[in-house]
């Protein structure tokens, strides 16, 4: 039995076990009613479906890394909500109970294995240092702009990028040294309540408006004939780091085609026959769409006419299992985008071989 099959058995199961174990916690804790509300319990089921979510994706891929990552995430978001590690290792204890009564070797096996790893994380002190620091290049700019997008200055945000522009700064340096570190500190600091959802969103949506409006600066490079399709999997909408990567391969002379998210499996291949692309780029966000990417890929070798395309994916769970790439059936993988078109360019002038791609992504 392969921790495919475990994997694929217990996201099957994910609704009705997360009923199983909220039910469960509540009677073992009935004080978090008091101190939730009733509102507690519905976020109880929510937090628990995702950890089964997490745990079934991880076994899948078999890269425990992705759940025990996703375990330090969700504790340092958790004690935000006044969640303690406790009532997280009392939940992920109780999810063991119902895999222990829900489940038959080998299935149970693969499954407990690496929850039992997200347990021990449970005991850890997490430290999350920032994402910018002033040593790193244009750091200080970098909190600068945070600020404004914060006090929700977005003219001021933008008189800064263009001011750092006029002195001499490429759009290039603007998109890896600003826009994307603050991205990731927007996102560490709504995962530790210090922001809301709705100061995450304000945020994002503000960088994405400057991008746009900075288009005019670049759109002007030479062609070189070289096409790239890009798309998220599923119902991804984190597609802001995407946008950066297409808009980078325009700078170096690539057509992109941007599809964005919510399209299906066989829109994205006739996409890539439509535009006879040379490189697919494939986002993952969210950890449990990883084998969305998965089957993604399997579908476009499936068809005869894209079978040969290279095939490149990138984002944050690839960022955590750096070997995950090759899991998934994909070419190449790139942490970032300046990455993403080094990595491009060498699947283009190299056999597909794993010992090449694994160089061109180092």
């Amino acid at each position: 039995m392969s921790h495919q099959e475990a994997g694929e058995r217990l996201l099957e199961d994910v609704e009705m076990l997360a009923e199983k174990i909220t039910e469960m916690q509540y009677r073992e804790q009935p004080d978090l009613l008091e101190r939730f509300g009733p509102i507690g319990k519905m976020r109880t089921k929510q937090d628990s479906q995702y950890s089964l979510s997490y745990l079934a994706e991880s076994v899948l891929m078999k890269s425990p890394r992705l759940f025990t990552h996703y375990i330090s995430w969700l504790k340092v978001l958790l004690a935000g909500y006044k969640v303690t590690a406790d009532d997280l290792g009392t939940n992920l204890q109780l999810i063991k109970e119902a895999l222990n009564e829900g489940f038959d070797d080998p299935h149970r096996e693969f499954l407990l294995e690496y929850l039992e790893m997200g347990i021990e994380v449970t005991e850890q002190k997490e430290d999350q240092a920032s994402f910018i620091l002033p040593s790193m290049p244009y750091g200080l700019e970098a909190y600068d702009y945070l600020q404004c997008l914060l006090d929700n200055k977005r003219k001021e945000a933008f008189d800064m990028i263009e001011k750092e522009l006029d002195a001499g700064a490429s759009i290039r340096d603007i998109y890896r040294y600003i826009f994307q570190p603050v991205q990731y500190e927007i996102g560490r600091l709504w995962q530790q309540g210090q922001i809301s959802v709705g100061q995450e969103h304000f945020c994002t949506a503000a960088t994405q408006s400057l991008i746009s409006r900075l288009y005019f600066r670049w759109l002007t490079q030479p062609n070189q004939g070289k096409r790239l399709v890009a798309s998220c999997v599923g119902s991804e909408q984190h597609e802001i780091g995407l946008r950066m990567l297409t808009d980078v391969f325009e700078m170096e002379g690539w057509d992109t085609y941007y599809l964005g998210a919510n399209v299906p499996n066989e829109s994205i291949v006739e996409a890539i026959k439509h535009h006879k692309c040379d490189v697919v780029a494939i986002s993952v966000t969210m950890t449990y769409h990883i084998h969305l990417a998965k089957k993604l890929i399997e579908h476009i070798r499936s068809d005869s006419e894209t079978a040969d395309v290279k095939v490149m994916v990138g984002g944050y769970p690839f960022n955590i299992d750096n070997e995950l790439w090759r899991t998934v059936g994909a070419d190449g993988y790139a942490p970032g985008a300046e990455e993403a078109v080094a990595v491009a360019e060498r699947l283009l002038t190299h056999p597909r071989s794993l010992d090449n791609v694994s160089k061109a992504s180092e």
